[in-house]
C-alpha cells in the first residue's frame, strides 16, 4: 500500500475507533443463558429456608435508609484512579463501625476487613472498587431527583460498597457464624489505569491466601461474570528532532511513521480478528504530538488498547502491533534527507489476565441457583473485572451484581434507583454463606 492509502486508511480507523468504543458493550457477545443443576438448586434453598438467614433478610430491609445514607456518604467522597486514599480512609472505619473484627490497608491501599470464621481452613473474599473513573476535580456531590440518586461514579461501583457494609451488619444482626473466614473489602486500581493493581497485590506472592472470590460490580441481578476478558495496552511514542515545515522538510516525520503504524496494524489485526475464535479487539484510542500547523512534529503518540478471552489471540494482536510499530520506523527513518533518526518509545499501560470459571464449578452453579430462586433467568458472560485476577489463577472467581438499576456508568450522568435493590444484597449474602459454610 502506498503512502496515500496508508494516510486516507489512518483517518478512516480514528474515526471509526470512537465509533466502535461507544458500540463495545453493545457488541458484546450475547450472555449465556443457562440453568443450575437440580443439587445446588436444593442446597441454596435450604440455606434461604435457614431462620438466621431470614432474619438477616429481614435486617436487609429495615437498614435500607442506613444503606441509602451510606450510598451518598461514600459517592461524595471522590476517589479518582491512584488517589482513592480518602474515601478507603471512611470506607476502613465504616467497615469496623459496622462490626468488623478486624480491619486494616495493605501496601496497594485495599481497605480489608475480616470477619472470623469457626475454623478458618479457607478464606473467603467478596469485594468492590473503591476508585471511580473520574478524575481529580470533578463535582461528586449526589443530586436527588425523586427515586434517583445522580452523581458520578454512584453506580460503578460505590453501590457494592453501601452494600457490603449492610451486608456485615445483616449478618452480625442476625449472629450468623460462618465456617470460613470472611473477607471484605474496597479494592483499589480496578478502573483504567489502575491495571487491577489491588488485585495483583491481593492474590500475588506478598498476599493472602484466598479459596474463593466474589466481585460486586454493576447492578444487575440475573448476570454472572464467569470469564475474564484480558487486555494490553500501550502508549506508545515515536520520537525526533522537529522542524520548520518547509525550511527542514526532509527530517523525519513523527506523525507519518505513526500514520503507517496505524495503518499496518489495523490490516494485519483485521485479517486476524476474522478468523474463528474468541472474541478479540483492538483500538486506538487517544492521539496527540505536534506543535502548529507550520512544523514537523517533535513527537507523535497513540495509547492504545486490545482485549480478548484468549490469551494467544491477544498475544498474536500485540505481535502484530510491535511489527508494524517497527516497520513504519524503519520506512520513516529511510526516507530521511538530513538530521537524526526517528526514535520509538513502547511503554506497557496495563496488562489484564484472562481467566474462566468454568460453568460447572460450585461457585457458578450456586450462583446460579440463586438467581433462579430470585425468579429470574441467569446469564453468563464475559467482562473486565477485578475476577480476571483470580480466574487467570485458575480461583473460583465471578462478579456479581450489587441491585437496583443504574445507568451512565462512566459519564458525569451517571445515576442509580433502588428498585429492589434488596434483591443484590440477598443474593451477595446467599453466596457468600454458601461458600463460606453456614454454622
Amino acid at each position: 500500500m502506498n503512502l496515500t492509502k496508508n494516510v486516507w486508511k489512518v483517518f478512516l480507523v480514528a474515526s471509526l475507533f470512537t465509533w466502535s468504543i461507544s458500540l463495545g458493550k453493545a457488541k458484546q457477545e450475547k450472555p449465556i443463558d443457562s440453568l443450575a443443576q437440580e443439587k445446588y438448586v436444593k442446597e441454596i434453598a435450604k440455606l434461604v429456608d435457614n431462620k438466621k438467614v431470614k432474619q438477616a433478610f429481614e435486617c436487609i430491609n429495615s437498614l435500607e435508609p442506613e444503606t441509602k445514607s451510606n450510598h451518598i456518604l461514600l459517592t461524595e467522597i471522590p476517589a479518582p484512579p491512584f488517589k482513592e486514599k480518602l474515601r478507603g480512609e471512611k470506607f476502613a472505619k465504616m467497615l469496623k463501625a459496622a462490626g468488623a473484627d478486624s480491619v486494616w490497608v495493605d501496601a496497594e491501599g485495599n481497605v480489608i476487613a475480616k470477619r472470623n470464621g469457626t475454623n478458618g481452613k479457607r478464606t473467603i473474599l467478596i469485594e468492590g472498587h473503591l476508585d471511580t473513573v473520574f478524575p481529580e476535580g470533578t463535582d461528586v456531590k449526589v443530586v436527588t431527583r425523586g427515586d434517583t440518586l445522580a452523581a458520578p461514579g454512584i453506580g460503578d461501583d460505590t453501590r457494592a460498597l453501601a452494600v457490603l457494609l449492610t451486608l456485615l451488619k445483616a449478618m452480625n444482626k442476625a449472629n450468623i457464624q460462618t465456617s470460613a473466614d470472611v473477607l471484605i473489602a474496597g479494592t483499589v486500581g480496578e478502573e483504567g489505569q489502575g491495571d487491577l493493581r489491588g488485585m495483583k497485590r491481593l492474590f500475588g506472592k506478598d498476599g493472602l491466601k484466598i479459596d474463593t472470590h466474589i466481585a460486586l460490580d454493576g447492578t444487575s441481578t440475573d448476570r454472572i461474570v464467569n470469564r475474564g476478558v484480558g487486555s494490553h495496552r500501550y502508549h506508545i511514542r515515536y520520537k525526533s528532532d522537529g522542524g520548520h515545515s518547509y525550511g527542514s522538510f526532509g527530517m523525519v516525520n513523527t506523525h507519518v511513521a505513526l500514520g503507517k503504524a496505524i495503518a499496518y496494524w489495523s490490516e494485519d489485526a483485521d485479517a486476524y480478528i476474522a478468523q474463528p475464535g474468541p472474541k478479540t479487539t483492538y483500538s486506538v484510542s487517544v492521539i496527540g504530538g505536534g506543535t502548529s500547523v507550520n512544523s514537523i512534529p517533535f513527537e507523535a503518540w497513540m495509547e492504545v488498547d486490545m482485549r480478548s478471552e484468549s490469551d494467544e489471540r491477544l498475544q498474536k494482536v500485540d505481535d502484530y502491533l510491535q511489527t508494524a510499530l517497527q516497520k513504519a520506523l524503519k520506512e520513516v527513518n529511510s526516507t530521511k534527507k538530513f538530521g537524526k533518526d526517528l526514535t520509538l518509545e513502547v511503554k506497557m499501560m496495563g496488562d489484564r489476565p484472562s481467566g474462566t470459571s468454568e460453568l460447572t464449578q460450585p461457585l457458578t452453579q450456586r450462583m446460579m441457583s440463586i438467581i433462579q430462586r430470585s425468579g429470574q433467568k441467569p446469564k453468563l458472560g464475559a467482562s473486565s473485572t477485578n475476577a480476571n485476577v483470580p480466574l487467570s489463577l485458575k480461583i473460583p472467581s465471578i462478579t456479581i451484581g450489587s441491585g437496583g438499576a443504574a445507568g451512565g456508568a462512566h459519564s458525569l450522568g451517571e445515576w442509580f434507583v433502588n428498585s429492589n435493590g434488596q434483591v443484590g444484597i440477598q443474593n451477595a449474602l446467599l453466596i457468600l454463606l454458601a461458600e463460606a459454610g453456614l454454622e
